[in-house]
């Protein structure tokens, strides 16, 4: 037994024979070399037309466009922080006017940005639409004929058998459509062609239209977006309006006035627990917010219990529990005693895990000094809920409230806010206030344990520490086409993996009538691409062709002496011959 090889250049019949048989292994187009002389306008167009359906010019657009996100996650951006903005053009003179003719301050709403998306979105259209159509037309044709010399295939076997070529033929259709490949008999009729491998271009084709969702779920949530925080004493209530919120960012095409989901809850409680001892102390181990919510202007109450990454769900708005902290409860009277501030809670921020706190308490209205005068009162406040002791640092040792203590340093005169300029509410401007000085003609400012009092400087009035009210902070968020979004980036991981891991490949199988009368049978195969798949699988399919289609031993016909049959094989053995003309 000898394998069939041969060394002859093939004719220009047998180079077309063989790229017939390779052809449409892809719905990839061909690329055509221009012919720059000739080139009208339309000839450009279509040139033009055929770079830009071109995977190199998709996959280079795809890396302009990750490359023109990074400015947009480094450089402060107009929807999602102006005031960072304002600080960056502030400290930068000669950067900020570039940056504002790049449009660096709103990347994703630039005009450059929209460009390269608008060209990556053409592009994937420009190459699935045909390809799609191309591989329609090939599901529903028939595998290409066997080439006449299928020995020039780059796998191949031959054998001779006693079986009758109608009965070879038949029996290799039924194997190979049961090893699932489409099969039909050729044109010619002594011959079987069949073709495996369609869910590569399925799994290619999905993996292009994954993009193309993932582009529109992209826009069309962040056209659509909208982000709110609010922080919320426990027993206080929110509605999902614009003015409610403490800070609002939303897409270009967003309406808050008409888009925004109606909806109200109310903080019932905050519950959270740490851990006591050991490398992870301090660290949260139950930590959630127990709220009664409503939709609609008229909708029944429900409870809820929102922890972190369990977000509440209302008409596509997810309310999450982002933060968590403490706030005072004080009571201020003026010189006269009366009382200016009715043990209200003023909420301080977090500096760090342990919920150390700090923050600003300001007495706007109703005020009068020891002379009759109307003022403001402002004070710096930095609040421990779990304070170590006299002499200790002015850090908190835990996040849960054990032993809270707050420190006030006092001032008094305009705090500003009647300018008409926006503040924060947790900070100070001292441009028009004065400090209130102690006997040693420093800042005025003491320790309160809960219960105890602040006797301001020249009987200035009193500050009252009555006990402390936990707050939480909540996101409210909506980002339309991020469902879809997931979904599409689900389908691209498959797509390319069946574009990678599947093979498209052909096989022929040709039985005809020797001169002396002995069936001799011919196997080939073809892939896409150099694999030993294709190889390894024309064997195991010639092996089993091999046992349904021939006859007992005892009456297989002996091969005639002869130079000519002095390599031709009673039984199959595949090889592998260089293909030339076939693609690779």
């Amino acid at each position: 037994m000898s394998n069939t090889t041969t060394g002859k250049t093939p004719t220009t019949d047998e180079e077309q024979d063989l790229g017939a048989a390779g052809s449409q292994l892809s719905t990839a187009p061909k690329e055509e070399a221009p012919n720059l002389p000739s080139l009208g306008v339309i000839g450009w167009a279509r040139w033009f037309w055929r770079q830009l359906t071109s995977m190199r010019v998709a996959l280079l657009l795809l890396l302009l466009l990750s490359l023109g996100a990074i400015p947009g996650s480094l450089i402060p951006q107009d929807g999602v922080d102006a005031m960072k903005v304002q600080e960056f053009r502030d400290n930068h003179d000669l950067l900020a006017p570039v940056y504002d003719k790049l449009g660096l301050f709103h990347v994703y709403s630039s005009v450059w940005f929209s460009a390269i998306y608008i060209l990556l979105f053409v592009s994937l259209i420009g190459c699935i639409v045909p390809r799609t159509w191309q591989f329609v037309g090939q599901l529903r044709g028939r595998p290409p004929r066997a080439p006449r010399r299928l020995d020039r295939l780059p796998a191949y076997t031959t054998w001779r058998t006693g079986a009758e070529p109608e009965e070879v033929r038949e029996a290799a259709l039924k194997l190979l459509k049961k090893r699932r490949f489409r099969a039909d008999a050729d044109a010619a009729g002594d011959a079987v062609a069949a073709e495996k491998g369609y869910l590569r271009e399925v799994g290619n084709l999905a993996f292009h239209i994954a993009l193309i969702v993932m582009l529109i779920a992209f826009a069309w949530g962040q056209l659509f977006k909208y982000e709110g925080n609010k922080l919320i004493l426990e027993g206080d209530g929110f509605s999902n309006t614009l003015t409610q919120y403490d800070d609002f960012k939303s897409g270009n095409l967003f309406d808050a006035a008409h888009d925004l989901a109606p909806f109200s809850f109310t903080l019932k409680d905050f519950h959270g627990t740490y851990e006591a001892t050991g490398p992870n102390r301090g660290t949260p181990r139950i930590y959630e917010a127990q709220v009664t919510y409503s939709e609609g202007a008229e909708g029944a109450e429900k409870s809820k219990t929102i922890e972190v990454n369990k977000p509440l769900e209302i008409d596509g708005s997810k309310v999450y529990l982002v933060s968590h902290g403490y706030a005072p409860i004080l009571t201020v009277k003026d010189a006269e005693g009366d009382v200016v501030m009715d043990k209200q809670a003023v909420a301080l921020l977090p500096l760090d895990a342990n919920v150390t706190s700090s923050g600003a308490v300001k007495v706007m209205d109703g005020y009068r000094n020891a002379k009759g005068e109307k003022e403001q009162l402002g004070f710096n406040a930095f609040f421990l809920p779990t304070y170590g002791g006299k002499g200790s640092t002015m850090l908190s040792s835990f996040p849960a409230l054990i032993n809270p203590m707050l420190a006030l340093s006092a001032y008094h005169g305009d705090l500003g806010v009647d300018a008409g300029i926006p503040q924060s509410i947790y900070q100070l401007d001292k441009t028009n206030l004065e400090e209130f000085k102690g006997s040693d003609g420093k800042l005025f400012k003491q320790q309160l344990k809960v219960g105890d009092t602040m006797t301001l400087p020249n009987g200035a009035g009193s500050v009252t520490f009555n006990g402390v009210q936990e707050w939480a902070g909540f996101q409210v968020t909506q980002q339309p086409g991020s469902g879809w979004a997931l979904g599409g980036a689900v389908v691209a991981i498959f797509g390319l993996a069946g574009s990678l891991f599947i093979q498209r490949r052909r096989v022929w199988v040709r039985a005809v009538r020797g001169a002396d009368g002995v069936t001799v049978v011919e196997m080939a195969g073809l892939g896409r691409s150099e694999s030993a798949k294709v190889p390894e699988e024309l064997g195991d399919l010639a092996g089993a062709l091999y046992d349904r289609a021939a006859p007992d031993a005892s009456d297989a016909p002996e091969a005639p002496d002869g130079p000519e049959n002095d390599d031709t094989p009673d039984s199959p053995d595949t090889h592998v011959v260089p293909a030339e003309g076939a693609e690779k």
